[in-house]
């Protein structure tokens, strides 16, 4: 027990000492951008789900029963479609297939979802007939996808996927190299700013260049768009030079002040740059005041304080104070988050918050 006891702090030690010596990861560029033309594919297809447990369309739903027979009809079984008017075990269904980003080659496989179109109560225990799934054209089979159906919400009945169902019948592939030998890197929207641009195509333009003798490849187009000239003598090799590119460590300028608010879930991400101006705010029977700079209480101004009411205050050496001491004032207060949202994009509205609002339905 003894010595299992000392190797246990021999392996701690070592672990903390790892964690003290060991560097903070750089931000490189490809933490903050993408290479334009970079992007996720879909494809789509409508098809035929068999082997239902009475779950189906049904012979009511004329689509379904048209669509049996004319599959049928392609192996040469002619079925007249009253036959399967009593038909319940079949599904007629649209699927999906997002390709990766990076593109896919002949032969890959992807996930597909599929969904019911049609009065279907349950794909549960399907099967999906090889289906033709062609691009945004629909001029050209790109995959064939078929296969059991998995439903990934029991609640959900009427949609499941078919892992690895889509089988690539013709590669795709991303150009990110223009034919002036230039590649485009997009700043993710969270990043987007003409200051961190600039920083980059500077980092990138001395990767490149000797002591003494600035090299300029790469410019800032605007807040979004750097675009970088391959060398000739890269040319040759032109993925390792945009992999050594994607791999430069950034000096990232100081953080924006930024508010970035999700509808859907309700929540709120504030940076500490984010500052307000003085306002007072009556929401709900409800009362906000920010002062600047903070009331001092005296014998004929007392300091109050009421439940249905708060006072955000500014720091001494401040004349503004912090949103993110707002909101958690509100939330000591039991605000709802929708009411928090509401309060927020008033006071941007109206001026009083330095920062930049994002918004995510």
């Amino acid at each position: 027990m003894s010595m299992v006891k000392n190797i246990k702090n021999l392996l701690l030690t070592v672990a903390l000492a790892m964690a003290v010596v060991t560097p903070a990861m750089a931000t490189r560029i490809s933490d903050v951008s993408h290479l334009q033309g970079r992007r996720q594919n879909r494809l789509m297809g409508y098809g035929l789900v068999i082997g239902l447990q009475g779950t189906g369309d049904g012979g009511k739903y004329l689509a379904s029963v048209m669509q049996l027979q004319a599959m049928l009809a392609k192996f040469e079984i002619p079925v007249p479609a009253a036959s399967l008017a009593e038909t319940k075990n079949v599904a007629i269904v649209m699927v999906e297939a997002t390709l990766p980003e990076n593109g896919v080659r002949e032969g890959d496989r992807v996930d597909v979802r599929v969904s019911s179109t049609g009065v279907a109560k349950s794909l549960q225990g399907g099967q999906l007939v090889m289906t033709p799934l062609q691009g945004p054209g629909l001029d050209r089979v790109f995959a064939l996808a078929g296969g059991p159906i998995r439903l990934l919400d029991p609640k959900m009945k009427t949609s499941g996927v078919v892992v690895q169902g889509a089988t690539m019948e013709a590669d795709v592939i991303h150009n990110y190299i223009s034919d002036q030998w230039e590649i485009t890197l997009v700043l993710e929207d969270v990043h987007a700013s003409h200051a961190l641009a600039s920083v980059m195509a500077q980092m990138i333009n001395e990767s490149v260049s000797e002591v003494g003798q600035m090299r300029r490849i790469a410019r800032a187009m605007d807040a979004k768009n750097v675009v970088i000239s391959i060398p000739v003598e890269e040319r040759g090799d032109a993925s390792d030079f945009i992999g050594r590119i994607e791999n430069t460590e950034l000096l990232m300028p100081p953080s924006e002040a930024r508010i970035v608010i999700n509808r859907k879930s309700g929540t709120i991400a504030i940076s500490d740059a984010v500052e307000i101006g003085p306002a007072v705010i009556s929401h709900n029977g409800m009362s906000i005041m920010t002062t600047t700079p903070p009331v001092i209480p005296t014998a004929d101004q007392p300091a109050t304080k009421e439940n249905f009411a708060t006072g955000i205050a500014a720091p001494r050496e401040k004349k503004t104070a912090r949103l993110k001491d707002l909101v958690e004032a509100l939330n000591q207060l039991n605000v709802p988050s929708k009411d928090i949202i509401e309060i927020v994009e008033n006071l941007h509205q109206l001026g009083k918050i330095s920062g930049k609002l994002v918004v995510m339905e």
